[in-house]
This record gives C-alpha cells, sequence and structure tokens, in this order.
C-alpha cells in the first residue's frame, strides 16, 4: 500500500471526505421525509359555496305552466345537488318584486359533516364516505322539498306589480363578503320594471337593440357601482320555452343584464 495514505494530511482529508458524505445522506433522508409528510397531508377543504336563488314572483312569471314549472324543478334540483356538497354550503332564497332586498323566503345551510379520515385506511376511508353521504343526500332532500314549496308559493300581492332586479344587488355584494364562491340563480324574465325616473321600466320602454341595452347597461353601472358584488357567477334560468318570440324573449333585455353584470364584476353571466 502506498505510504501516503498514512500520512495525517490524507487521514485529515478521508476523515472530512466520510463527514460530508454522512451529511449528505442526511440531508436526503430529511428531504425525502419532507416529500412524503407533504404528500400525506390532508387536501384543503374547499371555499364554502354560498349560493342565491331569485325566484321571480311578479305577475309576468306564470310557475304553474307546465314547461316553466318542469324547467325550474330541474334547475333547483341541480343547483342543491352541485352546490350543497360540503358542511357550511349554503343557499338562501329571495322573491323578486316590488321589495327583493327584504324579500328572504329561505336559508339553508349544510350540516353533516365528514368524520375525520386521518389515519383511516382506505376501507374506513370508504365508510366514512359512505356514512357522509348517506347523511348529506337525506339532508338534500329535505332542502330540495323546502325549495319546491317556495317555488310554488304563488304572491297574490300588490308587491307582485312591480320587478326590482336591481335590489339584488346588495343582498350579491353582502354575500360576497363572506369569502365564500358566490354563485346567483335568477329564476326570472329579468323585465325590470319600477316606476321612477332614475329608473328601468322594460315593460313600457325595453331596449331596442344590443347597443342601445349595452348604452342603458353602462349608465345604469354609475348609480350601481357602489354595490361591490364581488366576482359571482351569474346564471339567469328563463321561463321562456324555445319557440318563444323575440317580442316575449327580448334578446336585448338579456343583452342588459349580461353587460351590467360584467361592467359590476361578475365573472360570468350564462342563461338557461
Amino acid at each position: 500500500m502506498n505510504q501516503q495514505t498514512h500520512h495525517p494530511f490524507f487521514s485529515k482529508l478521508m476523515a472530512q471526505a466520510n463527514r460530508l458524505l454522512l451529511a449528505a445522506t442526511f440531508i436526503t433522508l430529511l428531504s425525502c421525509g419532507g416529500e412524503k409528510e407533504a404528500t400525506e397531508q390532508p387536501a384543503a377543504p374547499d371555499a364554502p359555496v354560498y349560493t342565491l336563488v331569485f325566484l321571480d314572483k311578479t305577475q309576468s312569471v306564470h310557475v304553474d305552466k307546465r314547461y316553466v314549472n318542469d324547467k325550474y324543478r330541474q334547475a333547483l334540483t341541480d343547483i342543491i345537488e352541485q352546490n350543497m356538497k360540503n358542511k357550511g354550503d349554503k343557499l338562501e332564497v329571495y322573491f323578486i318584486h316590488e321589495n327583493t332586498s327584504k324579500a328572504r323566503a329561505l336559508s339553508l345551510t349544510v350540516r353533516s359533516e365528514r368524520d375525520n379520515l386521518e389515519g383511516a385506511n382506505a376501507t374506513d376511508r370508504e365508510g366514512i364516505e359512505t356514512a357522509f353521504q348517506l347523511t348529506l343526500q337525506k339532508e338534500k332532500s329535505i332542502y330540495l322539498r323546502q325549495l319546491l314549496a317556495k317555488l310554488n308559493q304563488q304572491n297574490t300581492g300588490a308587491s307582485n306589480l312591480s320587478t326590482d332586479i336591481w335590489a339584488s344587488l346588495p343582498v350579491i355584494a353582502k354575500a360576497g363578503e363572506s369569502g365564500s364562491e358566490v354563485k346567483v340563480y335568477y329564476f326570472s324574465d329579468m323585465v325590470e320594471s319600477v316606476k321612477g325616473a332614475d329608473r328601468r321600466d322594460f315593460h313600457t320602454n325595453p331596449p331596442k337593440s344590443d347597443a342601445e341595452a349595452e348604452a342603458d347597461a353602462k349608465e345604469d353601472t354609475k348609480k350601481l357601482e357602489r354595490y361591490a358584488i364581488g366576482s359571482p357567477q351569474v346564471t339567469i334560468v328563463s321561463p321562456f320555452e324555445p319557440t318563444a318570440s323575440s317580442k316575449e324573449n327580448n334578446p336585448h333585455v338579456t343583452h342588459y343584464w349580461q353587460t351590467l353584470f360584467q361592467e359590476l364584476g361578475g365573472i360570468s353571466v350564462e342563461e338557461l
């Protein structure tokens, strides 16, 4: 063996190299453990969904008609199924009429809670999930019955003469303050009809073109921008049959609302 390997300099060098190797191995083990730990962290729960349903209770919308009732029932069923999935998800119903912002008719919150999955094996996880879904489905079926009862509730009072959709904006703004994901549904013909010099009455003076609808919406945005509605998803569930004429289902009215909500910050406006 070469005598140089016994020289103190080389012995010191070898010892240092061994220490570096041990340190590198230790760091690698730590990082692997960290990765494992990170992957085993439970997924952060989704932000609660805050659903607002505005049901038009004015004389121009006839939920007793079979087509309208069937369409609205199916849409409400889908909303319950898609939006009420986790503890804390909330749904509120407001009636659209002369006094929309004060017309809350129903408030529902998911109470079913999934047991802790941490440390559970695959069989236990499946059992926990099944039990949660059974409880949740019972809760949702109760909520759907309550929702459909509100859909069919008749409004024969004088408030059915005016359609104040603007008054829904402060309700949306308040929901946005919760930090939840806000989804808004209008079951309405969206024919705003409020008397007054600074209001819109689409029964007597509807927009006659998309350009006019856009101009009106942008003008109204200046009056309504004090309501910070956040960035809700807005869906209009119209009562019109596919064969309805443009006189009955005025596309320029729809364009007005699409423009207004987008100008106020809504992330999407869809019509069903």
